[in-house]
């Protein structure tokens, strides 16, 4: 009986030797280890997570996050795929399959009802103590955490600061008349002023949205207006200017606009083929940086009337990433965000790697030229926010591909503006 019971003795010890040794080594990956709320425990079955993202250009970044989150959770495969073109059509489509991934993004605001009944709540996971105050309103619907923003987005009117030095422009525009004064003395130095990405579609999003801000304070308000059907273009002088502004980049700008997509106006201005990019935000630096290494930034207000008092600089998340609430894989998929939210690696994800504006309380801030000049305009102007989060995306694809038409006169302004305000109305807000 003491040979049975100095043996078991013996088990108990060779047990707890080994499980110290594995708490010993688990304990190098703490800060690593995903976490949901509620446990502390780490995925250990096999699983795999299934991503469907947009935002192009930063899928270095993305698969940085992914690969990184291998090493901490060996077992989980993520299965991340990155789209640019008709990725609402290609969501809906998913869902209408019954396809759903386990993580999908959408815009925010707006959207954010649109999506609820597909999307779990994450109020008490922790990356809602991690998130900053001011983005968390732009995800949260019904009082209900639906989704996490990977970027705050600015989007301030970039331009080449050597051209503008080489034509002798030290005044930055903050009027229309002061920008087309502008594009001309470029001209007259035989620079071309714009470098413009029409045949993507979300770049009008990202101009117009200036015009809604320079026209109110309350573009949320102003938006529900729209959507409602209580106000019209006509009821409003500075967003009547957005036509103006744009037919002012195609004047002064490179020619084909609509054949010009994203990479091909990333490579007209890093090359220096056109003083000022339209449409774009801090984003764009990477790429651009990619095949001009010493590009030198500048970012100015968008001109929106000539009212200087008027020009603005939208600032916000306009994407977030949700969890589908029904996955087989639910707690695995909050614990990767969480992770991404809270661990080291992951706070310093958004400025050492995606190089943005991080949505997180303690995240690092990016070495880059475009968040360091855009803190530097904001300092006397702040950021209007992100009137483009008040209404669909579905509305926003419709919008560009009205504007697409326009610009390629297959439409007259009043036909343009006719079909955008019952655009905004059928599909402005979810029903």
């Amino acid at each position: 009986m003491r040979k049975i019971l100095c043996l078991a003795v013996c088990i108990v010890i060779a047990v707890g030797l080994l499980c110290g040794c594995e708490v010993t080594d688990s304990s190098k990956k703490a800060t690593d280890q995903p976490t949901s709320a509620g446990t502390q425990e780490a995925t250990t079955k096999p699983v795999t997570i299934s991503i469907l993202q947009c935002q192009p250009e930063y899928s270095d970044a993305y698969n940085a996050y992914v690969s990184e989150y291998k090493k901490a959770v060996p077992n989980v495969t993520i299965d991340l795929q990155v789209l640019q073109a008709d990725y609402p059509t290609v969501l809906k489509s998913k869902i209408a399959a019954d396809t759903i991934p386990d993580i999908f993004m959408t815009t925010a605001g707006g959207e954010l009802k649109a999506y609820a009944e597909y999307s779990a709540d994450l109020s008490i996971e922790p990356l809602a103590s991690a998130m900053l105050d001011g983005v968390k309103k732009d995800m949260t619907y019904d009082g209900k955490l639906m989704g996490v923003p990977l970027v705050m987005d600015t989007f301030p009117l970039i331009y080449n600061r050597k051209l503008f030095a080489d034509a002798g422009i030290t005044e930055i525009p903050k009027t229309l008349s002061d920008l087309e004064a502008v594009c001309q003395r470029l001209q007259e130095k035989g620079i071309t002023p714009f470098a413009n990405g029409y045949k993507e579609w979300w770049v009008q999003k990202h101009i117009f949205q200036h015009f809604l801000a320079g026209e109110s304070t309350d573009t949320s308000a102003l938006v529900n207006d729209f959507i409602a059907g209580t106000t019209t273009f006509y009821d409003h002088s500075t967003i009547m200017n957005y036509f103006d502004f744009v037919d002012m980049t195609i004047k002064y700008g490179l020619p084909k606009p609509l054949e010009s997509d994203f990479n091909a106006q990333i490579a007209n201005f890093a090359n220096g083929k056109a003083a000022i990019i339209t449409g774009q935000g801090q984003w764009i630096e990477s790429s651009v940086t990619k095949i001009n290494p010493d590009f030198d930034f500048g970012v100015m207000l968008y001109p929106v009337s000539d009212d200087t008092g008027k020009a603005n600089v939208c600032a916000g998340s306009a994407q977030c990433l949700r969890v589908y609430k029904d996955s087989k894989v639910l707690k695995e998929a909050k614990d990767l965000l969480n992770w991404l939210y809270t661990s080291d690696y992951g706070k310093q994800w958004f400025g050492g790697v995606a190089k943005v504006i991080g949505p997180v309380k303690d995240a690092a801030a990016p070495d880059m030229k475009l968040p360091k000049a855009f803190t530097e305009l904001t300092k006397n102007t702040p950021a209007a926010g992100a009137p483009v989060n008040y209404s669909l995306d579905s509305f926003h694809q419709k919008f560009g591909e009205i504007m697409q038409a326009y610009i390629g006169n297959a439409k007259t302004k009043e036909q343009a503006i006719d079909e955008i305000q019952k655009a905004w109305t059928k599909l402005g807000a979810a029903k």
